[in-house]
Protein backbone atom coordinates (compact mmCIF):
# COMPACT_ATOMS: atom_id res chain seq x y z
CA UNK A 1 0.00 0.00 0.00
CA UNK A 2 2.62 2.64 -0.34
CA UNK A 3 5.96 3.19 1.12
CA UNK A 4 6.96 5.50 4.37
CA UNK A 5 8.40 8.02 1.25
CA UNK A 6 5.25 7.37 -0.74
CA UNK A 7 2.19 8.49 1.23
CA UNK A 8 -0.25 9.66 -0.86
CA UNK A 9 -3.38 7.67 -2.18
CA UNK A 10 -6.11 8.30 -4.10
CA UNK A 11 -9.60 7.93 -2.61
CA UNK A 12 -12.83 7.55 -4.76
CA UNK A 13 -15.21 9.84 -2.91
CA UNK A 14 -19.08 9.10 -3.38
CA UNK A 15 -20.22 11.58 -0.18
CA UNK A 16 -21.05 8.11 1.79
CA UNK A 17 -21.00 6.75 4.78
CA UNK A 18 -18.31 4.10 3.25
CA UNK A 19 -15.66 6.52 1.38
CA UNK A 20 -15.66 8.71 3.95
CA UNK A 21 -14.74 5.70 6.82
CA UNK A 22 -12.08 5.04 4.32
CA UNK A 23 -10.90 8.50 4.17
CA UNK A 24 -10.70 8.82 7.90
CA UNK A 25 -9.02 5.15 8.40
CA UNK A 26 -6.08 5.61 5.99
CA UNK A 27 -5.57 9.53 7.57
CA UNK A 28 -5.35 7.28 10.80
CA UNK A 29 -2.67 5.09 9.24
CA UNK A 30 -0.89 8.30 8.32
CA UNK A 31 -1.86 8.66 4.59
CA UNK A 32 -2.22 11.74 2.63
CA UNK A 33 -5.58 11.54 1.15
CA UNK A 34 -6.36 12.97 -2.49
CA UNK A 35 -10.21 12.81 -2.65
CA UNK A 36 -11.52 12.31 -6.26
CA UNK A 37 -15.61 12.25 -6.73
CA UNK A 38 -16.09 10.89 -10.71
CA UNK A 39 -19.51 12.61 -11.62
CA UNK A 40 -20.37 10.01 -13.84
CA UNK A 41 -24.53 11.16 -14.55
CA UNK A 42 -26.70 14.02 -13.41
CA UNK A 43 -29.64 16.06 -14.59
CA UNK A 44 -28.48 18.95 -16.21
CA UNK A 45 -24.89 20.56 -16.28
CA UNK A 46 -24.79 21.52 -12.57
CA UNK A 47 -22.91 19.26 -10.29
CA UNK A 48 -24.62 16.53 -8.37
CA UNK A 49 -25.90 16.25 -4.80
CA UNK A 50 -23.37 13.52 -4.26
CA UNK A 51 -20.61 15.23 -5.61
CA UNK A 52 -21.21 18.53 -3.32
CA UNK A 53 -21.83 16.18 -0.47
CA UNK A 54 -17.91 15.14 -1.42
CA UNK A 55 -16.54 18.53 -1.45
CA UNK A 56 -18.24 18.93 2.56
CA UNK A 57 -17.33 15.95 4.04
CA UNK A 58 -13.52 16.64 2.68
CA UNK A 59 -13.18 20.22 3.36
CA UNK A 60 -14.62 19.05 7.00
CA UNK A 61 -11.89 15.89 7.03
CA UNK A 62 -8.91 18.72 5.94
CA UNK A 63 -8.38 16.68 2.55
CA UNK A 64 -7.29 17.55 -0.80
CA UNK A 65 -10.09 17.16 -2.85
CA UNK A 66 -10.91 16.94 -6.52
CA UNK A 67 -14.20 16.85 -8.85
CA UNK A 68 -13.51 14.54 -12.54
CA UNK A 69 -16.29 15.63 -14.78
CA UNK A 70 -16.44 12.27 -16.83
CA UNK A 71 -19.83 12.17 -17.74
CA UNK A 72 -19.84 11.81 -21.55
CA UNK A 73 -17.17 8.98 -21.73
CA UNK A 74 -19.91 7.56 -18.94
CA UNK A 75 -22.38 7.51 -21.41
CA UNK A 76 -20.13 6.16 -24.44
CA UNK A 77 -18.37 2.77 -21.94
CA UNK A 78 -21.86 2.16 -19.96
CA UNK A 79 -25.19 4.01 -20.59
CA UNK A 80 -25.30 3.19 -24.15
CA UNK A 81 -24.26 -0.69 -23.94
CA UNK A 82 -26.85 -0.82 -20.96
CA UNK A 83 -29.69 0.44 -23.40
CA UNK A 84 -28.69 -1.46 -26.38
CA UNK A 85 -28.74 -5.12 -24.11
CA UNK A 86 -32.10 -4.43 -23.34
CA UNK A 87 -33.09 -3.89 -26.75
CA UNK A 88 -31.25 -6.81 -27.52
CA UNK A 89 -33.49 -9.03 -25.32
CA UNK A 90 -30.48 -9.07 -22.26
CA UNK A 91 -30.39 -7.63 -18.76
CA UNK A 92 -26.98 -6.00 -18.08
CA UNK A 93 -25.16 -5.51 -14.74
CA UNK A 94 -23.90 -2.07 -15.17
CA UNK A 95 -21.67 -2.13 -12.18
CA UNK A 96 -19.79 -5.29 -13.52
CA UNK A 97 -18.60 -3.44 -16.30
CA UNK A 98 -18.16 0.30 -15.08
CA UNK A 99 -15.31 -0.63 -12.44
CA UNK A 100 -12.89 -1.88 -14.94
CA UNK A 101 -13.84 0.18 -17.74
CA UNK A 102 -14.68 3.15 -16.06
CA UNK A 103 -14.40 4.06 -12.36
CA UNK A 104 -11.11 2.37 -11.55
CA UNK A 105 -9.59 3.37 -15.04
CA UNK A 106 -10.58 6.78 -13.71
CA UNK A 107 -9.13 6.83 -10.86
CA UNK A 108 -6.01 5.40 -12.00
CA UNK A 109 -5.90 8.00 -14.50
CA UNK A 110 -5.77 10.72 -11.99
CA UNK A 111 -3.41 9.35 -9.75
CA UNK A 112 -0.91 8.89 -12.82
CA UNK A 113 -1.62 12.55 -13.43
CA UNK A 114 -0.02 13.52 -10.11
CA UNK A 115 2.24 11.03 -9.97
CA UNK A 116 0.71 8.86 -7.19
CA UNK A 117 1.09 5.27 -6.96
CA UNK A 118 -2.16 3.48 -5.50
CA UNK A 119 -5.54 4.30 -5.06
CA UNK A 120 -8.23 3.17 -2.65
CA UNK A 121 -12.05 3.15 -2.39
CA UNK A 122 -14.92 1.87 -0.05
CA UNK A 123 -15.96 -1.30 -1.26
CA UNK A 124 -16.67 -3.89 1.20
CA UNK A 125 -13.89 -7.33 -0.87
CA UNK A 126 -10.23 -7.41 -0.50
CA UNK A 127 -7.36 -8.36 -2.42
CA UNK A 128 -5.15 -11.32 -1.67
CA UNK A 129 -2.04 -13.25 -3.42
CA UNK A 130 -2.56 -16.29 -5.59
CA UNK A 131 0.49 -17.88 -6.96
CA UNK A 132 2.17 -15.03 -8.52
CA UNK A 133 -1.10 -12.59 -8.84
CA UNK A 134 -2.77 -10.36 -7.06
CA UNK A 135 -6.79 -11.44 -7.11
CA UNK A 136 -10.35 -9.89 -5.73
CA UNK A 137 -11.80 -11.65 -2.88
CA UNK A 138 -14.66 -11.56 -0.16
CA UNK A 139 -14.83 -9.28 2.43
CA UNK A 140 -14.97 -10.28 6.09
CA UNK A 141 -18.69 -8.70 6.09
CA UNK A 142 -20.38 -11.66 3.86
CA UNK A 143 -23.81 -9.57 3.95
CA UNK A 144 -22.20 -7.05 2.91
CA UNK A 145 -19.19 -8.39 -0.07
CA UNK A 146 -19.23 -6.46 -2.89
CA UNK A 147 -16.22 -9.06 -4.62
CA UNK A 148 -18.98 -10.21 -7.41
CA UNK A 149 -19.20 -6.57 -8.96
CA UNK A 150 -14.74 -6.28 -8.83
CA UNK A 151 -14.30 -9.60 -10.22
CA UNK A 152 -13.53 -8.05 -13.94
CA UNK A 153 -10.62 -5.76 -12.19
CA UNK A 154 -7.71 -6.78 -13.98
CA UNK A 155 -4.43 -7.53 -12.80
CA UNK A 156 -2.76 -4.01 -13.15
CA UNK A 157 -5.37 -2.55 -11.18
CA UNK A 158 -5.54 -4.76 -8.28
CA UNK A 159 -1.62 -4.15 -8.40
CA UNK A 160 -2.13 -0.38 -7.09
CA UNK A 161 -6.19 -0.32 -5.11
CA UNK A 162 -7.03 -1.24 -1.46
CA UNK A 163 -10.19 -1.99 -0.09
CA UNK A 164 -9.77 -0.24 3.71
CA UNK A 165 -12.72 -1.92 4.29
CA UNK A 166 -12.18 -5.38 4.31
CA UNK A 167 -11.69 -6.89 7.65
CA UNK A 168 -14.80 -4.27 8.75
CA UNK A 169 -18.03 -4.99 8.96
CA UNK A 170 -20.82 -2.90 8.25
CA UNK A 171 -21.64 -2.19 11.58
CA UNK A 172 -18.05 -1.50 12.61
CA UNK A 173 -18.06 1.06 10.72
CA UNK A 174 -21.12 2.72 11.74
CA UNK A 175 -19.89 2.57 15.54
CA UNK A 176 -16.23 4.04 13.68
CA UNK A 177 -18.04 7.07 11.69
CA UNK A 178 -19.29 7.87 15.27
CA UNK A 179 -16.26 7.50 17.09
CA UNK A 180 -14.78 9.70 14.58
CA UNK A 181 -17.33 12.53 14.75
CA UNK A 182 -19.32 11.56 11.82
CA UNK A 183 -22.58 10.71 13.30
CA UNK A 184 -24.67 12.28 10.11
CA UNK A 185 -23.40 9.39 7.88
CA UNK A 186 -25.25 7.37 9.82
CA UNK A 187 -28.51 8.75 9.03
CA UNK A 188 -28.26 7.81 5.51
CA UNK A 189 -29.87 5.83 3.38
CA UNK A 190 -28.00 3.44 1.73
CA UNK A 191 -28.19 3.06 -1.67
CA UNK A 192 -28.37 -0.03 -3.58
CA UNK A 193 -29.50 0.56 -7.21
CA UNK A 194 -27.75 1.51 -10.07
CA UNK A 195 -26.69 4.59 -9.26
CA UNK A 196 -28.00 6.64 -12.88
CA UNK A 197 -31.49 5.19 -12.61
CA UNK A 198 -33.92 7.79 -10.67
CA UNK A 199 -37.43 5.44 -11.33
CA UNK A 200 -36.56 1.96 -12.58
CA UNK A 201 -34.93 0.98 -15.97
CA UNK A 202 -37.93 0.70 -17.78
CA UNK A 203 -38.54 4.48 -17.49
CA UNK A 204 -34.93 5.70 -17.98
CA UNK A 205 -34.81 3.95 -21.44
CA UNK A 206 -38.11 5.45 -22.75
CA UNK A 207 -36.62 8.79 -21.63
CA UNK A 208 -33.43 7.61 -23.12
CA UNK A 209 -35.02 6.42 -26.52
CA UNK A 210 -38.40 8.20 -27.07
CA UNK A 211 -39.05 6.55 -30.49
CA UNK A 212 -38.78 3.04 -28.66
CA UNK A 213 -42.39 2.34 -28.66
CA UNK A 214 -42.45 3.12 -32.59
CA UNK A 215 -39.22 0.93 -33.05
CA UNK A 216 -40.00 -2.32 -31.09
CA UNK A 217 -43.96 -1.36 -29.97
CA UNK A 218 -46.28 -4.03 -28.26
CA UNK A 219 -46.28 -7.59 -28.68
CA UNK A 220 -47.70 -10.96 -27.63
CA UNK A 221 -47.27 -12.82 -23.94
CA UNK A 222 -47.05 -16.43 -24.93
CA UNK A 223 -47.17 -19.90 -23.22
CA UNK A 224 -44.83 -22.68 -23.40
CA UNK A 225 -46.48 -24.22 -25.98
CA UNK A 226 -46.19 -20.72 -27.96
CA UNK A 227 -50.25 -19.62 -27.69
CA UNK A 228 -50.19 -16.06 -27.70
CA UNK A 229 -51.98 -15.60 -24.17
CA UNK A 230 -52.22 -11.75 -23.75
CA UNK A 231 -50.68 -8.26 -24.80
CA UNK A 232 -47.33 -6.66 -23.43
CA UNK A 233 -45.49 -3.55 -23.92
CA UNK A 234 -42.74 -4.72 -25.57
CA UNK A 235 -39.97 -7.36 -24.93
CA UNK A 236 -37.28 -4.79 -23.46
CA UNK A 237 -39.68 -3.74 -20.80
CA UNK A 238 -39.48 -7.03 -19.24
CA UNK A 239 -36.42 -9.56 -17.14
CA UNK A 240 -36.45 -13.67 -16.71
CA UNK A 241 -37.96 -14.28 -13.82
CA UNK A 242 -40.34 -11.57 -13.49
CA UNK A 243 -43.52 -11.37 -11.85
CA UNK A 244 -44.99 -8.32 -11.03
CA UNK A 245 -46.52 -5.63 -13.79
CA UNK A 246 -47.20 -8.69 -16.28
CA UNK A 247 -50.51 -6.74 -16.00
CA UNK A 248 -52.50 -10.24 -16.86
CA UNK A 249 -54.16 -12.21 -14.85
CA UNK A 250 -54.21 -16.21 -14.39
CA UNK A 251 -55.42 -18.66 -12.39
CA UNK A 252 -51.56 -18.87 -10.52
CA UNK A 253 -48.77 -16.57 -10.42
CA UNK A 254 -46.99 -16.26 -13.74
CA UNK A 255 -43.13 -14.97 -14.63
CA UNK A 256 -41.40 -13.90 -17.53
CA UNK A 257 -39.14 -17.28 -18.61
CA UNK A 258 -37.80 -16.26 -22.23
CA UNK A 259 -38.18 -13.36 -24.20
CA UNK A 260 -37.58 -13.60 -28.24
CA UNK A 261 -36.77 -10.14 -29.74
CA UNK A 262 -37.19 -11.47 -33.19
CA UNK A 263 -40.42 -11.61 -32.62
CA UNK A 264 -41.51 -9.55 -30.05
CA UNK A 265 -42.65 -12.22 -27.49
CA UNK A 266 -42.27 -12.71 -23.73
CA UNK A 267 -43.00 -16.49 -22.56
CA UNK A 268 -44.44 -16.77 -19.43
CA UNK A 269 -44.91 -20.20 -17.39
CA UNK A 270 -44.86 -20.89 -13.61
CA UNK A 271 -42.43 -20.71 -10.97
CA UNK A 272 -40.93 -24.49 -11.57
CA UNK A 273 -39.79 -23.70 -15.12
CA UNK A 274 -37.76 -21.09 -14.21
CA UNK A 275 -34.98 -23.51 -12.08
CA UNK A 276 -32.61 -25.39 -14.30
CA UNK A 277 -29.10 -27.45 -13.60
CA UNK A 278 -27.42 -25.82 -16.97
CA UNK A 279 -26.81 -22.76 -17.71
CA UNK A 280 -24.76 -21.74 -21.26
CA UNK A 281 -21.88 -18.63 -20.67
CA UNK A 282 -19.37 -17.49 -22.66
CA UNK A 283 -15.91 -15.96 -22.94
CA UNK A 284 -15.02 -16.79 -19.31
CA UNK A 285 -12.13 -15.27 -17.68
CA UNK A 286 -10.27 -17.15 -15.01
CA UNK A 287 -7.04 -16.56 -12.72
CA UNK A 288 -5.71 -19.99 -13.39
CA UNK A 289 -6.33 -22.63 -16.29
CA UNK A 290 -9.43 -24.24 -17.40
CA UNK A 291 -7.55 -27.37 -16.02
CA UNK A 292 -7.12 -26.25 -12.63
CA UNK A 293 -11.02 -25.09 -12.78
CA UNK A 294 -12.45 -28.46 -13.89
CA UNK A 295 -10.49 -30.31 -11.17
CA UNK A 296 -11.33 -28.10 -8.58
CA UNK A 297 -15.07 -28.76 -9.79
CA UNK A 298 -14.21 -32.38 -9.45
CA UNK A 299 -13.80 -31.81 -6.24
CA UNK A 300 -16.78 -30.10 -5.24
CA UNK A 301 -14.24 -27.26 -4.42
CA UNK A 302 -16.21 -24.46 -6.39
CA UNK A 303 -19.46 -22.75 -6.35
CA UNK A 304 -20.98 -19.90 -8.94
CA UNK A 305 -23.53 -16.94 -8.03
CA UNK A 306 -25.77 -16.10 -10.63
CA UNK A 307 -26.67 -13.11 -9.55
CA UNK A 308 -25.38 -10.57 -6.76
CA UNK A 309 -28.13 -11.66 -4.24
CA UNK A 310 -27.94 -15.58 -4.89
CA UNK A 311 -27.22 -18.37 -3.26
CA UNK A 312 -23.98 -19.76 -3.94
CA UNK A 313 -24.05 -23.52 -6.02
CA UNK A 314 -21.61 -26.13 -6.43
CA UNK A 315 -20.39 -26.52 -9.92
CA UNK A 316 -20.69 -29.92 -11.21
CA UNK A 317 -19.48 -29.81 -14.62
CA UNK A 318 -18.14 -27.06 -16.85
CA UNK A 319 -17.28 -27.75 -20.53
CA UNK A 320 -16.65 -26.14 -23.59
CA UNK A 321 -18.87 -26.40 -26.26
CA UNK A 322 -17.55 -24.19 -29.08
CA UNK A 323 -15.09 -21.20 -29.45
CA UNK A 324 -15.83 -18.99 -25.85
CA UNK A 325 -19.42 -20.55 -25.39
CA UNK A 326 -19.47 -22.98 -22.62
CA UNK A 327 -22.17 -24.85 -20.64
CA UNK A 328 -21.98 -25.52 -16.86
CA UNK A 329 -24.18 -27.82 -14.82
CA UNK A 330 -25.05 -27.24 -10.88
CA UNK A 331 -25.12 -29.36 -8.02
CA UNK A 332 -28.84 -28.06 -7.27
CA UNK A 333 -31.63 -26.24 -9.68
CA UNK A 334 -30.66 -22.69 -10.23
CA UNK A 335 -33.69 -19.95 -10.54
CA UNK A 336 -33.97 -17.28 -13.45
CA UNK A 337 -30.57 -17.54 -15.29
CA UNK A 338 -30.84 -14.52 -16.77
CA UNK A 339 -28.98 -13.61 -20.09
CA UNK A 340 -26.51 -10.64 -19.76
CA UNK A 341 -25.91 -10.94 -16.33
CA UNK A 342 -22.85 -12.75 -15.04
CA UNK A 343 -21.70 -15.71 -13.19
CA UNK A 344 -18.67 -15.73 -10.80
CA UNK A 345 -17.08 -18.32 -9.84
CA UNK A 346 -16.12 -18.60 -6.08
CA UNK A 347 -13.36 -21.05 -4.28
CA UNK A 348 -15.13 -22.76 -1.47
CA UNK A 349 -12.25 -22.56 0.86
CA UNK A 350 -11.92 -19.57 3.19
CA UNK A 351 -9.40 -16.56 1.94
CA UNK A 352 -9.09 -17.92 -1.54
CA UNK A 353 -9.83 -15.94 -4.04
CA UNK A 354 -12.41 -15.45 -6.78
CA UNK A 355 -11.61 -17.94 -9.32
CA UNK A 356 -13.06 -15.91 -12.49
CA UNK A 357 -16.21 -15.33 -14.36
CA UNK A 358 -18.86 -14.99 -17.53
CA UNK A 359 -21.37 -13.16 -18.92
CA UNK A 360 -24.14 -15.63 -19.19
CA UNK A 361 -25.15 -15.64 -22.90
CA UNK A 362 -28.13 -16.56 -24.37
CA UNK A 363 -29.78 -20.16 -23.82
CA UNK A 364 -30.89 -20.60 -26.63
CA UNK A 365 -30.13 -23.92 -27.97
CA UNK A 366 -29.05 -25.59 -24.73
CA UNK A 367 -31.03 -28.70 -25.14
CA UNK A 368 -29.13 -29.93 -27.86
CA UNK A 369 -26.31 -29.33 -26.29
CA UNK A 370 -27.05 -31.09 -22.92
CA UNK A 371 -29.00 -34.32 -24.97
CA UNK A 372 -25.11 -34.60 -26.66
CA UNK A 373 -23.05 -34.11 -23.65
CA UNK A 374 -25.11 -35.60 -20.94
CA UNK A 375 -23.52 -39.24 -21.38
CA UNK A 376 -20.71 -38.42 -22.51
CA UNK A 377 -18.95 -35.68 -20.22
CA UNK A 378 -21.63 -34.20 -18.09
Amino acid sequence: MGTLSDKRIVVGMSGGIDSTCCVALLKEQGYTVIGVTIINWSDGDNIPPYASEAQRVAAKMGIEHHIVDARTEFRTRIIEPFIDSYINGFTPNPCIECNPEFKFRTLLEFADRIGCSTIATGHYASTVRYRDTVAIAPAKDKTKDQSYFLWKLGQDTLERTVFPLADYTKQEIREYARKEGLEEKNQEKESMEICFIRDDYRSFIKEQVPDIDKRIGAGDFVNKEGQKIGRHKGYPFYTIGQRKGLEVAFGAPRYVIKLNPKANTVMLGLEDDLKTEYMQMEHPSFITSVEDIQEGIRNRHISIKIRYRSKAVICRDLVEIKDNLWIVRFEEPVQAVTPGQYAVFYSNADNLPIIGGAKIASQRGIAQYINTLKDQVL
